[in-house]
C-alpha cells in the first residue's frame, strides 16, 4: 500500500535504514521505493536521483552523528569527555553502519547545508581537544589524528579485522587512553616551552 504523506525526510530516513541493514552499496531508488510502497519515479519528487538520495542519507547521518557526539560530550571535559565521545563514535559506527559509511566522503564546500551538517561532529571533537589545551592552530591536525584512530578501529571492527580472541573492548580503551596520554604530554611540553609570560 502506498505510503501517504511521502516527504524528502521520510525518503532519506528509509534510505538510511536500508543502508544500515543492507549496506550502503545496496542503496538504490528501486529498493527504497519498494520499502516505501511507491513506484521509483515517485521518488524524483523528493530526491535528485541516486546521487541525491546518497546525499540526503549522508546529511541525515552527519546530523545524527553530530548529535550523538554532542550528547556524549555534554557536561564533560578533558579525559572524561574524550572517553565518552570515543565510545559514542564507536557505537554509532557499530549500530548504524550504513549511515556511518555515508560519512566517509566529505561533501563539496559549495553544498553549504551538507558541509554544515558534517561540521558538527568536527566541532564537538574540537571542543573536546580544547579541553586538553590544544592550540587553535593545531586543532585541524589533532582532529584528523583522533578521527583517523577512531575510524581505523571502527572500520577494522566492522570488517571482522580483529580475529584474535583477546578482548576488543580492552584494546579500544587502551587506544583511547594512549590518545589521552599523548594529548596530555603534548600540551605539557608546549607549556614547558612557552615563555614565562605566556604561562
Amino acid at each position: 500500500m502506498p505510503r501517504a504523506g511521502l516527504s524528502a525526510a521520510a525518503v532519506a530516513a528509509e534510505a538510511a535504514d536500508l543502508a544500515d541493514t543492507e549496506g550502503l552499496g545496496a542503496l538504490s531508488l528501486k529498493a527504497v521505493a519498494q520499502r516505501l510502497g511507491v513506484a521509483s519515479p515517485s521518488l524524483y519528487k523528493h530526491v535528485a536521483g541516486l546521487d541525491g538520495l546518497r546525499r540526503e542519507v549522508a546529511v541525515l547521518a552527519a546530523r545524527e552523528f553530530g548529535e550523538a557526539l554532542g550528547a556524549a560530550a555534554m557536561g564533560r571535559s578533558g579525559p572524561d569527555a574524550l572517553r565518552s565521545v570515543a565510545a559514542a563514535y564507536r557505537e554509532f559506527a557499530r549500530t548504524r553502519p550504513g549511515r556511518y559509511a555515508a560519512l566517509n566522503t566529505a561533501p563539496p564546500p559549495e553544498d553549504t547545508e551538507a558541509a554544515a551538517a558534517f561540521r558538527r561532529a568536527a566541532e564537538v571533537l574540537a571542543a573536546v581537544l580544547r579541553g586538553f589545551g590544544v592550540a587553535e592552530e593545531d586543532l585541524v591536525d589533532e582532529i584528523r589524528a583522533l578521527r583517523a584512530a577512531l575510524h581505523g578501529f571502527a572500520d577494522l571492527e566492522a570488517r571482522g579485522g580483529f580475529g584474535l580472541p583477546d578482548d576488543v573492548d580492552r584494546s579500544f580503551d587502551r587506544m583511547v587512553e594512549r590518545s589521552i596520554a599523548g594529548l596530555r604530554s603534548q600540551t605539557t611540553a608546549s607549556d614547558a616551552q612557552a615563555p614565562s609570560g605566556r604561562r
